[in-house]
């Protein structure tokens, strides 16, 4: 038995999966037990730092993700960060508070109807130990407080006039997340666990007096680290921990992610890092605790032939299928490219995180994510090599067909044959390097790094979602082609 049928036997999900890497035969079976797929890759999304979002820019490509996809949260960075004016000294070295700001940036959320996920970050620079600088355009401020006690009462008078100005009730529906990244150089503190764990502690015990409701949760770590040890560490003291959040991004090193040394495979990191935190949470003292990735992305790097590109669709797709059951919320980083943190933009496709352009024009990754929305709540099987079929609420079945090929790769074709579909029409919604990625288009135009008002409208309107293909089963069979970096999403029995 090869591995892929024993898989597919093992989970007795009801997918029945032959041929060649270039033709598949899909037999779908949807009387077979289901398990539940909750739509978790897709419940938030990060963004650029918190002032950002002010921009009608911001709004404008948050209202269009937010209806592509429905998210319910978002995250930034730097709610702390000086530009919002939250932390001043009086003359006499007394804390002066200033929440106006952020209460224009919390309303707009909210307006817009997407929750904070609350990264509480980075240190006002009166409140440092150090003047410890990340390299960020944005220069954060990095470094523990010059006196936790203070640290304390910020988050403890920010979260109370949240109370007061939002109420408990809705507060209590946020996500407290302490620091970012502390492992690596958005930390000045050393040893970094350790005073990491003192700021944590403080920032939990200021949170819960305001309300035990209020829900706090870390260490927000880079490459899936100390997962299994924050939640050790908290349980020894006592902490609260109403989630545990980490990050990867695909082409992290193996060696940072594992601590062995090995190739980096960008279409395997995902599930293989979902896997590893999964199995330290499980394993340790707090095993119940809800698992958020609260960063993720197939790159950290500005790679174009990456993120701006039809690669995004099947990566999208297989990293969703290796994470299910083992991932309570995901938040891809991020969800535009209203993005400052190597300054302003210089090019319209730069390899920025987003699913927008920073002209508002939607990447094939948009797409990607408005698809990959339709599949259903029930998993009828999957398989990692290019297949998933779902069950809606409604009692429609959804598969998504991928074709997965290396970025800048290309490669052959491949043929979904659907056997067992139901009767009528099935509508074909596609993303790939011919339907609806701007990116191919602008490297025809030459790839200009500034847009005429004719280029614009042109990349916009290949942008725009392409109409669905209305096809028929015949006998009880479909077939569907997928081109290489290809993402086909497919509705049956329509009619």
């Amino acid at each position: 038995m090869n591995r892929r049928s024993f898989f597919v036997w093992t989970a007795g999900l009801g997918l029945l999966l032959t041929g060649t890497a270039a033709s598949q035969t899909i037999r779908i079976e949807p009387g077979k037990a289901a398990a539940p797929l909750p739509h978790f890759w897709e419940a938030a999304f990060g963004s650029g730092r918190a002032v950002l979002s002010l921009r009608e820019s911001y709004r404008r490509n948050l209202d269009a993700v937010r209806a592509a996809t429905d998210f319910r949260y978002v995250r930034f960075h730097a709610i702390f960060h000086d530009e919002n004016g939250v932390y001043s000294e009086d003359a006499s070295g007394n804390p002066v508070y200033n929440f106006n700001q952020t209460d224009q940036i919390y309303d707009g959320l909210l307006a817009h109807h997407v929750k904070p996920y609350v990264e509480l970050s980075f240190m006002p620079r009166q409140l440092a130990a150090s003047a410890a600088l990340h390299s960020f355009w944005y220069r954060p401020v990095v470094s523990p407080p010059k006196d936790y006690r203070l640290w304390g009462a910020l988050v403890e008078a920010f979260a109370r006039h949240l109370a007061a100005r939002y109420g408990i009730e809705e507060l209590s529906s946020w996500y407290f997340e302490v620091w970012n990244e502390p492992n690596i150089d958005f930390w000045a503190g050393e040893p970094k666990f350790e005073t990491y764990m003192q700021l944590y502690e403080v920032a939990a015990r200021a949170l819960k007096r305001v309300s035990p409701r209020l829900r706090v949760g870390g260490p927000a770590t880079a490459q899936a680290a100390w997962t299994g040890r924050f939640l050790d560490e908290c349980a020894r003291r006592g902490l609260a921990a109403d989630f545990v959040s980490t990050h990867v991004y695909a082409n992290d090193r193996p060696e940072d992610v594992f601590g062995k040394a090995g190739p980096e495979d960008r279409r395997a990191m995902l599930g293989r890092a979902v896997d590893k935190v999964y199995h330290e949470v499980r394993g340790s003292a707090l095993p119940a605790t809800p698992i958020h990735w609260s960063e993720f992305n197939a790159s950290y790097r500005n790679e174009p032939e990456v993120t701006d590109s039809a690669y995004m669709g099947p990566w999208l797709a297989e990293t969703i299928a290796r994470a299910r059951g083992k991932a309570d919320l995901m938040s891809f980083w991020t969800f535009s490219d209203d993005f400052e943190e190597q300054g302003i933009f210089k090019s319209p496709f730069y390899g920025g995180f987003g699913l927008v352009n920073p002209q508002g024009i939607p990447k094939a990754a948009f797409h990607a994510f408005r698809l990959l929305h339709l599949l259903g709540e029930e998993l009828l099987a999957w398989d990692e090599n290019g297949a998933m079929v779902t069950r809606r609420r409604d009692g429609r079945l959804v598969a998504a067909l991928w074709n997965y090929a290396e970025p800048g790769v290309d490669g052959p074709d491949r043929t979904f044959t659907l056997a067992g579909a139901p009767a009528g029409a099935a509508l074909v919604h596609r993303v790939d390097r011919q339907h609806g990625s701007a990116f191919d288009r602008w490297k025809q135009m030459g790839a200009p790094r500034a847009l005429s008002p004719a280029q614009q409208r042109e990349l916009e309107a290949v942008a725009s979602a392409p109409p669905p293909e209305r096809i028929r089963a015949t006998g009880g069979v479909l077939t569907v082609t997928v081109p290489a970096h290809g993402l086909a999403v497919v509705e049956l029995g329509v009619d």
